[in-house]
């Protein structure tokens, strides 16, 4: 049964109100539950394993590139948010399927990789930008438009979120019950919070990708790493967002939550 507002109507067990779904809501809130599980799997597992030998080479990169990536990292999103809300709200940009950012992403951190440190500098912004475009992507399938303010924040905030190089082997979830302000100083608030973050990220990949010819190998196999976990964590976000507006935040953070537990992703 059902209210006036289309919210579930919470049954009350000694006194207390129990929180209901239906069973397709259900069902979709165990498969976005696998799927964040999915983003924080064996390849990212190896990836934080890894993470401090590649951080010994990440040690050794000059003082003047390491200071590059900690102060352009939001610059880098910044300009990854603007160009985002051009392409995405273009309607005449093709559509290219997942496959065109899985490729975009593999030659994009080849070609990085294959001149050293130099030309994978220069691949950053263009790595970046390309995971922004498939998390967009993601939004438009669940009905969010892809070039709107709240939709690019939300690709913004998705950055920032745990599971990948920055040395947490947890399943950070605190981010998807957040509701965003679309203003000036949300978005700069958002990206001051986020870039400390995708710094760490960009810094292990740039060195990774240091050793010419070598590193294009790493560079193609850490980009298809990352768009994978990216592509993941915004199915979640989008999922539980428009799941959220039928059947309000609380239920399905609570019965998201529950799902969790039972994959054994939180206690």
């Amino acid at each position: 049964m059902e209210n006036e507002t289309n919210l579930p109507v919470p049954a009350v067990l000694d006194g207390v109100p129990v929180l209901t779904l239906p069973p397709d809501a259900l069902v979709e809130l165990s498969a976005l539950a696998l799927r964040l599980k999915r983003a924080n799997g064996p390849v990212m597992r190896v990836m934080n394993t890894i993470g401090g030998k590649v951080e010994t080479r990440f040690s050794g990169l000059p003082t003047s590139v390491k200071r590059l990536i900690q102060t352009g990292t939001a610059e880098i999103l910044e300009g990854a948010y603007w160009a985002a809300g051009k392409v995405g709200s273009h309607p005449s940009v093709p559509e290219t399927g997942d496959w065109g950012h899985r490729v975009a992403a593999a030659t994009g951190g080849a070609l990085g990789g294959f001149g050293g440190i130099g030309s994978a500098m220069v691949e950053l912004p263009a790595t970046v930008a390309v995971f922004f475009g498939a998390m967009q992507k993601v939004a438009g399938q669940y009905g969010f438009d892809p070039g709107a303010e709240e939709t690019r924040l939300i690709c913004l905030e998705i950055f920032g979120a745990g599971g990948h190089l920055a040395g947490d082997d947890g399943v950070d979830t605190s981010f998807l019950g957040t509701r965003l302000a679309v203003n000036g100083a949300t978005l700069q608030a958002m990206i001051q919070q986020v870039a400390p973050a995708l710094a760490i990220v960009l810094g292990r990949k740039l060195a990774s990708q240091s050793v010419p010819v070598l590193g294009s190998a790493a560079g193609a196999g850490i980009n298809l790493a990352f768009l994978s976990y990216y592509r993941d964590m915004a199915h979640v976000r989008f999922g539980l967002k428009r799941l959220a507006g039928r059947y309000g935040d609380e239920t399905v953070e609570v019965e998201f939550r529950q799902s969790l537990i039972r994959l054994g992703l939180e206690e």
